[in-house]
């Protein structure tokens, strides 16, 4: 049975499209078959792994909201092992149509539930709010991964996102863990940085991965070209962190 991780933090700007987006490739070169699943209404990882939106005939709206079978929205990437439930902005009005579904926390993890043998890892992007979406993406999940910036703010986040996730399990997903935390947009030169991994580390031990993704412009441009780092600048240093990363994880599995 495959795994489904959720990378999830309710604050936007913390790389976790882009630790999506990453993670899934990385994955997928490992021979690992992965379906990265697109439920954010920006779809940044739908285009960030080549797939033009404006395409799309079936989305994970219409899983979500329409009941069609999600084997009918999965599409083939041109990456190794990744395939995607891709997303568009249909997936802005969806909340408010699942408001209406008496299963409304539970309908993305019965949508996925034909997958979850067929893969060895279902990666899910989720908004960075708190809404119906994120929850749902929660409760169809078995762990958590959270890209955190080493700022003060995401330290204060940080304690929101946890309680949240306590939130989650009472009511929604007893199953729910958190697999780790990822230091994002790190640069060794600010002592911010260290000290916020010190916090961190003092609340969660164990927690955080060893592996930082550094800042990169090479990481910020790889998105307009529709590629993962690890294809489009494989040897920079973004590219090997995240494949370190990845490593790193699977050597915990």
């Amino acid at each position: 049975m495959g795994k489904t991780v959720s990378i999830f933090n309710q604050k936007g700007g913390v790389g976790k499209t882009t630790t999506c987006i990453n993670f899934a490739a990385a994955l997928g070169l490992k021979g690992k078959k992965t379906l990265l699943v697109d439920v954010d209404p920006q779809g940044n990882s739908t285009s960030g792994v080549g797939v033009d939106k404006s395409d799309i005939e079936v989305s994970s709206y219409d899983v979500l909201i329409n009941d069609v079978p999600v084997k009918e929205a999965v599409v083939e990437t041109e990456f190794k092992n990744l395939h995607l439930l891709p997303a568009n902005m249909n997936l802005a009005g969806a909340e408010l149509e699942l408001a209406e579904s008496e299963n409304r926390f539970k309908t993305l993890k019965k949508a996925l539930a034909p997958l979850v043998m067929e893969y060895d890892y279902i990666i899910i992007d989720c908004p960075p709010s708190l809404g119906l979406l994120s929850l749902n993406a929660l409760a169809a999940s078995d762990t958590l991964i959270v890209p955190l910036q080493c700022e003060y703010y995401a330290l204060e986040g940080l304690s929101q996102l946890i309680s949240t996730v306590r939130t989650v399990k009472q009511n929604y997903n007893e199953h729910l863990e958190l697999e780790g935390i990822i230091f994002t947009m790190y640069d060794s030169r600010l002592k911010l940085n260290q000290q916020v991994m010190e916090e961190v580390d003092k609340f969660f031990p164990k927690k955080a991965y060893k592996t930082r993704i550094p800042r990169s412009v090479k990481l910020a441009e790889a998105p307009s070209f529709g590629e993962p780092i690890i294809y489009y600048e494989k040897y920079s240093k973004p590219s090997f962190a995240y494949k370190k990363l990845t490593d790193e994880f699977l050597k915990k599995q």
